[in-house]
């Protein structure tokens, strides 16, 4: 008799439980749902973007339960058939709001080729989980600082992939600053946010902080959580705002990143004190080091030449002018991606210019064995 009570006490807990997880799922679905809706409404100015709803549980079997995890709040899931990258998010009121953010502005910049593309997302957690399309070739991160993590089997990215990455993501970063009734300042152009499809094509990601600077304003203040996240923009720690000048100077420290293979905030192979960032170090040591000393080893391991350092130096000295401590000094998003295409022109002028020089001395050659030999060889124009 006491055996069949307590199953039945068993089964009526479990159904409670069930009842109660059943409720929650549908609170936290109305509750994101309603957040999303607005944002989109606000935002898209009348656009159709496509968000797939999933659910919970189409998530789980997706990613194995959410096993085998990418990097920290990434897996890799599989859905009819096709491979898709899943990011659960913390489960709070902030985080929640965060990857609405993200998934509207993420949304909004899904046809620019240089964004990785929301897929969905499912609303029946706390906090919203994210889907997007998948990056074959991972985090540029992985490209990039091999030299930190011996654990890491990635090739490190050969030079002239790093310059095509940059110009690439200056462009979108130009989009965002000038594509939109207001500009839209990303917040977070940092190496870990950046994809790499399978033609190593770069895709920003993490719009979670991204602000728009309101009609009339020149500045915007933002979340004061982001402070002492990362090495900010010194006008971001004097007065809790932000302007496109600000990505500007996320972007010079990224290009130091790529010259260098560098972590901004864990310096190991230059000559730094351990609580110098990267910015101040190269500031600091410019003028006295050579380009050889400062540039990550990775990236002369092949056939060096003239051109190559020219190409070096003048990326060094457009991301000293992108970090510049006074904003106003520092250029805009639309002018590096201009000087990232002429930096990026260099080697290919060298290399027609050289091919050019070759022709030339192929020609006198052939003009020689012509008067020699008494042939008439006409010259095209």
């Amino acid at each position: 008799m006491w055996s069949w009570w307590r199953d039945c006490l068993f089964r009526m807990s479990k159904k409670s439980e069930e009842r109660k997880e059943k409720e929650r799922r549908e609170r936290a679905f109305i509750e994101n749902g309603s957040k999303l809706l607005e944002k989109l409404i606000v935002t898209c100015n009348d656009k159709s973007i496509p968000i797939r709803s999933f659910s919970a549980q189409e998530l789980q079997l997706a990613t194995n339960n959410y096993k085998n995890p990418l990097r920290k709040l990434w897996y890799k899931g599989y859905l009819e058939g096709r491979s898709f990258f899943v990011k659960p998010i913390p489960d709070n009121k902030i985080w929640a709001d965060f990857a609405i953010n993200d998934l509207v502005m993420s949304a909004q910049m899904s046809s620019h080729k240089n964004v990785l593309k929301p897929v969905g997302c499912c609303l029946e957690t706390q906090s919203p989980i994210l889907v997007y399309e998948s990056a074959m070739n991972g985090f540029l991160m992985d490209r990039i600082y091999v030299s930190h993590d011996t654990r890491q089997q990635h090739q490190p990215m050969e030079w002239s992939s790093r310059l095509k990455v940059a110009r690439q993501i200056a462009h979108v970063i130009s989009y965002l600053h000038t594509a939109f009734s207001r500009p839209v300042i990303h917040m977070a152009i940092h190496m870990r946010n950046i994809l790499l499809d399978e033609h190593d094509v770069p895709k920003l990601d993490h719009f979670f902080y991204s602000v728009s600077i309101p009609e009339g304003e020149i500045d915007v203040e933002v979340y004061d959580g982001l402070w002492n996240v990362y090495f900010n923009p010194p006008e971001l720690e004097a007065t809790g705002k932000v302007t496109e000048k600000s990505d500007v100077y996320y972007f010079g420290e990224l290009l130091l990143e790529l010259l260098t293979g560098e972590k901004s905030y864990d310096i190991t192979r230059l000559a730094t004190d351990k609580y110098s960032s990267l910015i101040a170090y190269i500031h600091t040591c410019a003028q006295a080091c050579c380009i050889n000393e400062i540039v990550d080893p990775a990236i002369f391991s092949g056939k060096g030449d003239v051109s190559l350092e020219q190409q070096l130096q003048a990326v060094l000295d457009l991301a000293l002018t992108c970090t510049e401590e006074d904003p106003q000094r520092r250029p805009t998003m639309v002018d590096v991606t201009k000087e990232l295409r002429r930096i990026e022109s260099m080697r290919s002028c060298k290399s027609c210019n050289a091919n050019y020089s070759w022709l030339q001395s192929l020609h006198i050659q052939i003009q020689r064995f012509a008067r020699v030999h008494n042939v008439n060889v006409k010259s095209r124009q």
